[in-house]
């Protein structure tokens, strides 16, 4: 990789083969360091102390965090049935005159996911003057339907995805933004240009060839999310559907019990989270790990279960 060099600061080759991937052109993506480096970039080019900004109460936090880093006003929406509640975001974008929305598909920390024919109907009501962000950190691992067919210059809409989920390059730091030429030109001005390290660029590119690979990893997480739902049911608990590469387990309480049979597991050597906004946090989040990693929470959680019971 001849890492002594600089990385390319435009990303040149991974943007040439991230437009034949997904059919546009060139200056419709942009490279950053993650999702969530683009999510500060954005926040720094539109946001402004006392701006509006829509999302989801309990959904991706660091977010978040750039907008309160600018001075801009958070404005939360409630999950319904535990899925992000476009329509409401939208609403509440109409209500506050907010600048961003934030929406992602399929969701963190619910796995939860709406379908593209939701979202495209959705756009018509998006007010003026409102961006909305599309993260589509998970989308790989998603059922056909769930991500829409958007016209490359719709102003309306920016999408991200990345290489840190399905592709397995998370320490690398790859993620990308798509949309319209004349806002993906925004970035030039104030993005890190030579964020992106050599050795990044050169991995996604394999990546994104390696398209066995990625099948491969997507059937391994589609059946261990089915091993964990089975689990969950061994124990008496409910497995939520999930279009991600983790499941949400409702442990069938309030957010405390959720919390004391995550402690439980931790405390015998199994890491898992947690969603931490009711009533969502009546659940803990298990990564769709490898089989022996499984073996350990399958053997860990009936212990964890008794020890929350008290």
């Amino acid at each position: 990789a001849e890492i002594w060099m600089y990385g390319d600061p435009t990303s040149f080759d991974l943007r040439q083969a991230l437009a034949a991937h997904l059919s546009v052109g060139l200056d419709n993506i942009v490279v950053g360091e993650g999702i969530d480096g683009l999510l500060g970039y954005v926040v720094r080019m539109f946001i402004e102390a006392g701006d509006a900004v829509v999302t989801s109460d309990g959904a991706y936090p660091t977010f978040n965090y750039h907008v309160a880093g600018f001075g801009g006003v958070l404005h939360k929406v409630s999950y319904r049935n535990d899925g992000e509640d476009l329509p409401a975001l939208i609403a509440k974008a109409r209500e506050t005159g907010a600048k961003l929305i934030y929406f992602a598909n399929p969701d963190n920390p619910m796995g939860s996911w709406t379908k593209a024919e939701d979202i495209r109907a959705a756009l018509d009501d998006l007010p003026d003057g409102t961006l909305l962000l599309l993260d589509e950190a998970y989308i790989e691992f998603a059922p056909i339907g769930t991500a829409p067919q958007i016209a490359i210059d719709d102003p309306r809409v920016l999408r991200f995805r990345t290489f840190s989920k399905a592709y397995g390059m998370a320490g690398a730091r790859v993620g990308y933004a798509f949309g319209a030429a004349p806002l993906i030109a925004q970035f030039e001005k104030i993005r890190n240009h030579f964020g992106m390290n050599r050795v990044a660029q050169i991995g996604a590119i394999a990546a994104l060839n390696d398209h066995g690979w990625l099948a491969e990893m997507v059937e391994h997480v589609s059946n261990a999310r089915h091993r964990i739902g089975q689990i969950g049911q061994a124990n008496g608990l409910q497995a939520l559907p999930s279009a991600t590469n983790f499941v949400a387990i409702d442990c069938g309480r309030d957010g405390a019990y959720a919390s004391a049979v995550l402690n439980g597991l931790v405390a015998r050597g199994v890491f898992v989270r947690k969603p931490f906004v009711a009533p969502q946090d009546r659940c803990i989040r298990v990564s769709a790990g490898r089989t022996e990693d499984l073996d350990l929470f399958a053997a860990a959680l009936p212990d964890a279960i008794k020890a929350a019971q008290g």
